[in-house]
């Protein structure tokens, strides 16, 4: 062990340059994300800012307990479960199928002024996102509604109806985040040999059958990669998008645990029962990951680790 602890040192030195580049990317994984897991220990205490971390006294699942007794327990999760699925469902094929559809682009022009029009919306912050998804939802200015009284409907109070939030929040998901997950899929397609194509449009394939036995089985390990990586984040609905369309009339739809946590943790100073809810979450994400990681493995061959 110290001949192997030797040997590492002196590949450090010998490579010092590569390892400073690491060097902050190391120290930001070490201060914002397992130095602040010092604080998990709360979920365990009624912590007492006065008393510290340290002083503050335990009470092991108590806050657990009191999170899988709450009313709230089956809405969160049921409202959280459901938004994800529904974005996983829909979200997830629809780069996939811009990225087959752009990949068949043969004019350049047309094909960068496709990918500029759907990148773009990547960019736009939350904030503006939402406030455009309230302007053309407006029941009294909105578009939408004024298309409604032009084919003689009566106007809707999108935001307002539980019904509608979810539909809303996916959608705009959608619409803000194709073209930005289509890279990733255009790339894997770019490795694609081009002999092969040529090979199976000698042999009479199609267009379809190409796309279908060439280019499909090429961007598969990719695909599968990314699905486990969704997989992992699925009990993890964005906050900031959900809390700016929140209001009370469309409670019963989009409370999820990020929104639950906020509401209990910082307006509340319920920093225990908060923090123990939090953790419930990661560790549901983690167990997923580790179950879809593992089914990938054994029927796929491809998997994460």
């Amino acid at each position: 062990m110290a001949g192997f602890g030797k040997n590492v040192i002196k590949r450090i030195i010998k490579d010092y340059e590569l390892y400073l580049f690491l060097l902050p990317t190391l120290v930001y994984f070490a201060v914002f994300l397992y130095g602040p897991m010092y604080g998990v220990q709360i979920a365990f205490k009624d912590f007492n800012g006065a008393l510290g971390f340290a002083g503050s006294p335990w009470v092991g699942f108590k806050h657990f307990r009191n999170f899988f007794d709450s009313y709230f327990f089956w809405v969160i999760i049921r409202n959280t479960v459901y938004l994800s699925l529904y974005s996983l469902i829909v979200g997830f094929p629809l780069p996939i199928v811009l990225s087959l559809m752009l990949n068949e682009v043969k004019n350049l022009k047309y094909k960068k002024l496709v990918q500029t029009i759907t990148y773009a919306p990547h960019f736009i912050s939350t904030v503006v996102l939402v406030g455009i998804v309230l302007i053309l939802l407006s029941p009294s200015t909105g578009i939408v509604n004024h298309i409604l009284r032009a084919i003689g409907l009566e106007p809707v109070y999108f935001m307002t109806k539980a019904a509608y939030f979810r539909h809303i929040y996916v959608w705009s998901d959608i619409w803000q985040n194709i073209g930005w997950g289509s890279i990733i899929y255009l790339a894997a397609l770019s490795s694609v040999d081009m002999e092969q194509h040529e090979a199976a449009t000698i042999d009479g394939a199609s267009r379809l059958q190409r796309i279908w036995h060439i280019n499909i089985p090429a961007i598969t390990p990719t695909i599968i990669i990314m699905f486990i990586l969704r997989t992992g984040q699925i009990m993890n609905v964005g906050f900031e998008k959900v809390f700016l369309m929140q209001n009370e009339l469309n409670k019963d739809t989009s409370e999820v645990i990020s929104t639950y946590v906020y509401q209990r943790g910082l307006i509340r100073a319920d920093f225990s029962f908060s923090s123990a809810v939090g953790l419930f979450n990661n560790v549901i994400n983690f167990i997923l990951l580790n179950i879809v990681n593992q089914i990938s493995r054994r029927v796929g061959e491809t998997s994460l680790f």
